[in-house]
C-alpha cells in the first residue's frame, strides 16, 4: 500500500462518515413535528410543542452549518499539508520528539478550539439565549475556555509526553504501559472527579438538612446503599438544564444534584431519579463501563502499537519525517470507523442498563414519580420525543422517553 492510497482511505472515511451523519439528521429532523404519541400528550401544550420544534430545527439547521465547516476545514487540512506545516513549526522550536508532540498538538488543538469559538458562542448566546436556556455569562464562557486549556495542557500534554516516553524506551511494547498508566488515571478521576476538577468550574455545596435530605436518606437505607455525601452543585450558573450524577467509589461516593434538578422536581420525584441512579449501582453498571472502556482502551492501543512504527501513517498525511504524534493523528483518522462500532455497541448495552435502573426504581420505590420527572426534565430541555428509529440506534444512549414510560409501566 503506498502513502497515497493510504491518504485517499483516510478522506474517504472523512467524507462517508458526514454523508451518514447528515442522512440520519435529516431523517431525524423529518420526524420534529410528528404528533405527540398518547402517552407523551401531556408533556407539552401546544405552545410549548411549537417552541420545542423550533428549538429543534434551529439546532438542527445550525449543526448542517457547523459540521459542514468542519469538514471544509479538515479536508482543506488534508490536502494543503497543514499537518506537515504545523510539525515545521513545532520542530522550529525543540529536536526533543516528546516537545515536538507537545507543540503540535498544542497548536492543533487550541488553533481548532479558537476557530470553533464562534459557533459555540453562538449556539450559547443565540440560541440557548433565544430559547430561554442560557444563563452563563461571557466572563464564565471564556473563563472556561482558559481553563479547559489549562486543562489539556496539564493532564492531557503529561499523559501524552509519558506515552511517548513509553515508546522512546520500549518500542512497540509502549501499548502494556500506556494502558497501564491509563487505566491508573481513569480510576483516579472516577475516584476524585467531584473533588478535584469540578471545583475549578462549578460551586458544590452539601445538600442543607431538611426534608429532601431525610427523603434521600431514607430510601438509601431501604436498599442498604450508603450514602452520606449528598451535593447540590450551581448548574444554573451556566443553564436552565437540570440533571444528577453518582460519582467515586468507596468513601469517595457521593451524589450531586443540580440546583436546577431541586427546582424543577418535586421531592418524591428527585428521589426516583436517585433510585434510578443507585440502580446502576446496585446492577453492577458503574463497574462492567469502567472495566469495558479499559479493555477497549486497551485494544486501541495494542493496534496502534502494531502501526504507529510504520513511516506510511506518517507519510500519508504529507509528513517526510515520520514521527509518533504525526502517526498518532493518522491512526486517528483510520481508526475511526472501529471506533464508530464499538460505540454502538456501548450505546446497546447503556440502553439496556438504562432499562435495568428504571426497573430497579420501579420495584424499590415508584415507577410514578419517576415517569412525570422524565416528562419534566425533557419538557424542560425541549427534548425531542419523536425521533427517528436509527437515529436513535447511532445516537441514543438512552432509550427515548416514550420507550422507557412504556417500560415503567409494566
Amino acid at each position: 500500500m503506498t502513502s497515497t492510497t493510504l491518504f485517499n482511505i483516510i478522506i474517504a472515511i472523512i467524507i462517508i462518515n458526514f454523508i451518514v451523519d447528515k442522512i440520519l439528521d435529516a431523517l431525524n429532523a423529518k420526524h420534529f413535528k410528528d404528533a405527540l404519541p398518547e402517552d407523551l400528550q401531556d408533556v407539552y401544550d401546544e405552545t410549548e410543542y411549537k417552541k420545542s420544534q423550533n428549538y429543534k430545527a434551529t439546532n438542527y439547521r445550525f449543526g448542517i452549518i457547523t459540521s459542514s465547516f468542519s469538514l471544509v476545514l479538515t479536508l482543506a487540512f488534508l490536502f494543503f499539508d497543514g499537518f506537515e506545516f504545523v510539525d515545521n513549526i513545532a520542530r522550529g522550536f525543540s529536536e526533543n520528539p516528546i516537545m515536538i508532540a507537545l507543540i503540535f498538538f498544542g497548536i492543533i488543538m487550541i488553533g481548532s478550539d479558537i476557530i470553533t469559538t464562534p459557533f459555540s458562542y453562538y449556539s450559547t448566546f443565540v440560541i440557548e439565549e433565544q430559547f430561554g436556556f442560557n444563563k452563563t455569562t461571557k466572563t464564565t464562557f471564556f473563563l472556561d475556555k482558559l481553563k479547559g486549556w489549562l486543562m489539556m495542557a496539564l493532564v492531557g500534554g503529561g499523559i501524552l509526553a509519558l506515552i511517548i516516553w513509553f515508546y522512546q524506551l520500549s518500542g512497540t511494547h509502549f501499548w502494556l504501559y500506556a494502558w497501564a498508566l491509563v487505566a491508573v488515571f481513569t480510576l483516579f478521576m472516577n475516584m476524585f472527579y467531584s473533588r478535584l476538577i469540578v471545583p475549578l468550574f462549578n460551586k458544590q455545596t452539601p445538600l442543607k438538612e431538611g426534608s429532601l435530605r431525610d427523603s434521600i436518606s431514607a430510601y438509601a437505607k431501604t436498599v442498604g446503599f450508603t450514602l452520606d455525601k449528598i451535593f447540590v452543585i450551581d448548574g444554573s450558573k451556566r443553564s436552565t438544564k437540570a440533571n444528577a450524577y453518582f460519582s467515586g467509589f468507596g468513601s469517595e461516593k457521593r451524589v450531586t444534584l443540580y440546583d436546577t434538578l431541586i427546582n424543577d422536581l418535586e421531592e418524591e420525584e428527585i428521589v426516583a431519579v436517585l433510585a434510578h441512579e443507585v440502580g446502576h449501582y446496585k446492577k453492577k453498571h458503574i463497574i462492567f463501563n469502567l472495566v469495558t472502556s479499559m479493555v477497549l482502551t486497551g485494544f486501541t492501543l495494542y493496534i496502534l502499537s502494531l502501526f504507529i512504527s510504520n513511516p506510511l501513517l506518517s507519510n500519508a498525511l504529507g509528513v517526510e519525517t515520520p514521527s509518533f504524534h504525526i502517526g498518532l493523528i493518522a491512526f486517528g483518522l483510520l481508526y475511526a470507523p472501529i471506533s464508530e462500532i464499538t460505540g454502538l455497541i456501548m450505546n446497546l448495552f447503556s440502553r439496556k442498563f438504562e432499562y435495568q435502573a428504571d426497573d430497579y426504581a420501579k420495584n424499590t420505590f415508584k415507577a410514578e414519580p419517576l415517569i412525570t420527572s422524565l416528562k419534566k426534565l425533557s419538557k424542560n430541555s425541549l427534548s425531542n420525543l419523536t425521533p427517528h428509529p436509527a437515529y436513535v440506534f447511532m445516537h441514543y444512549s438512552h432509550p427515548t422517553l416514550l420507550e422507557r414510560i412504556v417500560n415503567l409501566k409494566k
